[in-house]
């Protein structure tokens, strides 16, 4: 049917040689209304030239002949007006048969791949995707599974004797003694210069020590 409307690729290949020939046939039209152009606008100044010699006759002439080269100008308007026309016909149909056959190949692809692909593979490949999920959770459940002698230790012995050691550790905790109260800071008067500070805990000779240290300093 598509055929039938826009033709076979024999034709597509008809079109792009009319689009050249086309092409060719616009050049040579604006290289004559250049041509004329030019042949126009020198009449015009052979007008002027013989003007001013008052030779009017002359002057009429090359008028006349201005006006016959105008007329061919805007006769090869038209026939360029034309090829333009006829060059946007067949690019437009040129489209519009490029589209439709990429559309008719996209569908017949897609019946295809439709054709290739049958529901019920489809059903049978997600069975096997969720048979493999399942066996491979029991793999990891078997593998993080304990063994050997770790598997027969008993879970509730192990949380008692975690309550035993926990009571053992607090109690501990409250026989320890009470930790001592800090020592208020010794006053020493103004002027007074220690070797050494003296430490919390001392024995008596250390305090006479310290003592005569102290007088010596003053």
């Amino acid at each position: 049917m598509l055929n039938r409307l826009f033709g076979k690729p024999k034709q597509e290949a008809n079109t792009l040689t009319t689009l050249d020939k086309l092409n060719e046939t616009l050049e040579m039209l604006e290289k004559k209304e250049k041509v004329l152009l030019k042949k126009a606008a020198a009449e015009v100044e052979k007008a002027k030239e013989f003007a001013k010699v008052r030779n009017k006759r002359v002057a009429i002439q090359c008028l006349k002949r201005k006006r016959l080269y105008e007329q061919q100008i805007e006769q090869l308007g038209n026939f360029q007006l034309r090829v333009h026309d006829q060059m946007i016909m067949l690019e437009g149909a040129k489209a519009t048969t490029e589209t439709i056959d990429a559309l008719g190949t996209g569908a017949a692809a897609m019946k295809a791949m439709q054709k290739a692909t049958n529901i019920d593979d489809v059903d049978k490949t997600m069975d096997e995707i969720n048979e493999q999920t399942k066996n491979m959770k029991q793999i990891q459940e078997a593998l993080s599974a304990p063994i050997g002698a770790a598997a027969d230790f008993d879970e509730d012995e192990l949380e008692a004797e975690l309550e035993e050691l926990e009571g053992a550790e607090l109690e501990e905790q409250l026989l320890q003694p009470a930790t001592m109260a800090p020592t208020a800071p010794v006053q020493v008067p103004a002027g007074w210069q220690l070797a050494r500070p003296i430490p919390q805990k001392h024995t008596a000779e250390e305090d006479e020590l310290a003592a005569l240290q102290a007088e010596m300093a003053l």
